[in-house]
């Protein structure tokens, strides 16, 4: 198998060593490069990953890298093409993704300012909270074209929906279709008007009510997770989502993903990252593709745009 290219993750907790763990088992990548503030921890779970290589059957190396907050370590990003930002504090039960804006944001802005001094012709993929807050903020301070700054969030929301809606059909997960746009957050659209099972509209195998129930919990799947783990946020589908768009920007591959793209008047709209569909490739977001909707999801895509497009004019100065 032909391996090229290196990408980082920033932030070795749970979520980043998952995701970087994940990267690896691809083999399709020379090098993957974990990094974290904690002295050791990085260099720590690389050597453990290494030393599952002969195992699990892949050649990739991992390196772990301490990090300091004058961008010490931030070398070993250098010349990557993918950056996944992972840093910032996870939630705790009873907490919104909101409330961990200003803290984040200060770790956000040291770690993209180094991102874009180590890495600075790389792809960046934020999965830190709040999603598109943080990711228009990694826009900001980078400086980097907004097709290259791509936020996680409608991948997994959707593998969320698409989980909720086979449990409640007792059908494969392969075989049910659904989708995901607007904020990570309250603002969320399950666009059920696209969901199907096997090809069947999922109106004709549940009832509006089910329909709204299942929506309701996609957009409660996070917290959900929270309450029950009690310390710490979920990371396995998450890092799963944020793995694959590493992968379709590498392999420059076309897929159309919903993700945290930036709005430049498709659906009438601009000026705010906002979950949409986007083609991705090599580049980043190679052009965002307008999904059809009903006039009420559309009322509710705009809604969340309102929301995001204000809070994200207010994220340059935390």
């Amino acid at each position: 198998m032909a391996r090229s290219g290196k990408v980082s993750v920033i932030g070795a907790g749970f979520y980043g060593s998952t995701t970087a763990l994940r990267l690896a088992e691809y083999d399709i990548f020379d090098t993957v490069v974990l990094t974290d503030v904690l002295d050791g921890k990085a260099e720590g779970i690389a050597l453990d990953m290494n030393q599952a290589r002969w195992i699990e059957g892949f050649e990739t190396k991992l390196v772990g890298q301490t990090t300091g907050p004058t961008g010490e370590g931030y070398e070993a990003i250098a010349g990557s093409e993918i950056v996944i930002i992972t840093a910032g504090l996870p939630r705790k039960p009873g907490m919104s993704r909101m409330d961990l804006i200003e803290t984040n944001a200060k770790i956000m802005r040291q770690v993209a300012e180094n991102v874009a001094k180590f890495a600075p012709d790389c792809v960046i993929i934020n999965v830190a909270n709040p999603l598109d807050e943080m990711t228009a903020l990694a826009q900001i301070v980078s400086g980097f074209p907004y097709a290259r700054v791509i936020g996680q969030a409608g991948m997994l929301d959707t593998a969320r929906f698409t989980h909720f809606v086979a449990e409640e059909l007792n059908v494969p997960v392969s075989s049910v279709t659904t989708l995901t746009l607007g904020s990570h957050g309250d603002t969320m659209v399950p666009v059920a008007s696209v969901c199907a099972v096997n090809g069947k509209p999922l109106s004709d195998l549940l009832s509006a009510e089910q329909i709204d129930a299942l929506v309701e919990r996609t957009r409660n799947g996070g917290a959900e997770i929270v309450a029950l783990l009690k310390t710490g946020s979920a990371y396995y589908a998450p890092s799963a989502a944020a793995a694959r768009m590493a992968r379709a920007v590498h392999e420059d591959s076309g897929k159309v993903m919903p993700v945290c793209a930036w709005v430049d008047g498709e659906y009438g709209l601009s000026g705010a990252y906002l979950g949409v569909e986007a083609v991705i490739g090599r580049g980043g977001i190679r052009s965002v593709v307008e999904t059809p909707l009903t006039p009420d999801e559309k009322a509710l895509l705009v809604q969340a745009y309102e929301a995001v497009l204000a809070k994200q004019a207010d994220v340059k100065d935390l």
